[in-house]
């Protein structure tokens, strides 16, 4: 959607996007989101609760945080005096954050509540002073809570992007139903996602639940690199897995399969966590040194680089929503490994783009990277062909933001 789209007698939209962190190595996709955005006439303005604990990357990164708000840096005092004024003039927000807190699970008690509501004063008012005729938190969890208080304080009407898993494992503790029921509309990754939505949101609501896809940008894949050297008898199979170290996205899954392939294959790990520990005694048990390497995180180039260094790209995930990992490994012309979960489906086709396998299982993932290892290069090229097509297609960010732009001007009058 572009300027000339817009309904000529409405002054464009001026939306507030709220994350809880921002921006992250993991959230680029939302950075590319705003700025096709803004690129569409919208005047986007930025929200944070909280700083990232972890170095920002790149350039553009730092350029995001540079004008993104952070509410908690406003200070305590300042967050109580905006409480105590939302308060006296919506008292039943109280009451409502209150119930909230008793109907939540651990972390998500009444006084958790309050401090959202507290957050939400503060967003409230800076709303009503930019002028701001929507807000859009990214996530089902703390941030869609905050959009809602705020709409609680007179504030704009939300809207909420649903990712995935965490919001679908706990549903009642999140309050979904409440989220998506009063929010003007409500936003799925992929079909599966809104199936998932439906099931716990009021009937009336499901017209308004949209299936909006993360985006890439097709200029940062204009020219694939050609696969790597191999895989023969001298060049292993080279693998990439991209993601948080994290029980849901398998890595130590993917170890366990490197230790029964019999194929020779390297592994690059790219990312970060908590399962870092475990990730490394899964390497050293195996004796596997030699052949996995720890990148760490990277910035988008850098992911770029390990990309075309790999012949495959493997996600051996347990829960997901529709990975950005995976669509930018299609897009830069790589056969993929994944699960049969979730919206991965939607993206891949099985043979044609790469190999769609059963989650949590290490034999069959053992296989797909032997059959991998195996596949003759011209027939990897061909796949990795499809993947790029299939991807820039479904996942154009400008068609994407589109999407959500044309959302946030049908829903002013809700």
């Amino acid at each position: 959607m572009n300027g000339d789209d817009m309904d000529p007698t409405l002054p464009p939209d001026r939306i507030g996007y709220v994350i809880n962190t921002y921006p992250r190595p993991s959230q680029t996709f939302i950075r590319r989101e705003i700025r096709a955005l803004e690129a569409a006439g919208l005047t986007v303005a930025r929200f944070a609760m909280r700083r990232d604990d972890q170095p920002v990357l790149s350039a553009e990164d730092q350029a995001e945080a540079d004008r993104t708000e952070y509410v908690l840096d406003r200070g305590a005092l300042t967050l109580g005096m905006a409480l105590i004024r939302a308060v006296i003039r919506h008292p039943r927000s109280l009451l409502r954050a209150l119930s909230a807190g008793r109907r939540g699970g651990p972390g998500r008690g009444p006084l958790r509540q309050v401090i959202y509501l507290a957050e939400a004063a503060i967003l409230a008012d800076r709303s009503r002073q930019l002028g701001l005729t929507h807000l859009h938190a990214h996530f089902g969890t703390n941030s869609a809570d905050v959009v809602r208080y705020v709409r609680m304080l007179g504030g704009p009407g939300y809207s909420v992007t649903f990712h995935g898993p965490e919001e679908f494992d706990g549903p009642h503790t999140l309050l979904l139903r409440d989220k998506v029921a009063e929010a003007r509309f409500a936003v799925a990754v992929s079909a599966f996602g809104r199936s998932q939505l439906a099931r716990w949101a009021p009937f009336d609501a499901w017209d308004r639940i949209k299936v909006v896809h993360c985006g890439i940008d097709p200029a940062l894949f204009a020219a694939p690199v050609p696969l790597p050297p191999g895989p023969d008898a001298h060049d292993p199979l080279r693998v990439v897995c991209i993601g948080r170290f994290a029980e849901q996205k398998g890595q130590v899954l993917l170890i366990e399969a490197m230790a029964r392939c019999t194929a020779p294959v390297h592994l690059t790990l790219v990312g970060d966590g908590p399962l870092r520990a475990e990730i490394q005694r899964a390497i050293r048990a195996h004796g596997l040194d030699t052949r996995v390497t720890l990148a760490g995180w990277l910035d988008e180039a850098g992911v770029r680089d390990a990309l075309s260094a790999a012949h495959v790209m493997a996600m051996p995930s347990f829960a997901e929503g529709l990975p950005v990992a995976l669509m930018e490994a299609m897009a830069a012309g790589r056969p993929c490994i994944a699960t049969l979960i979730a919206g991965i489906p939607e993206l891949m086709v099985d043979g044609q783009t790469g190999w769609l396998i059963p989650a949590g299982s290490e034999d069959d993932l053992a296989k797909a990277l032997d059959t991998a290892a195996r596949t003759p290069r011209d027939q990897l090229e061909r796949m990795g062909a499809a993947a790029r097509t299939r991807a820039l297609t479904r996942h154009d960010i400008a068609t994407e933001a589109g999407k959500l732009a044309a959302l946030f001007a049908d829903s002013r009058n809700r």
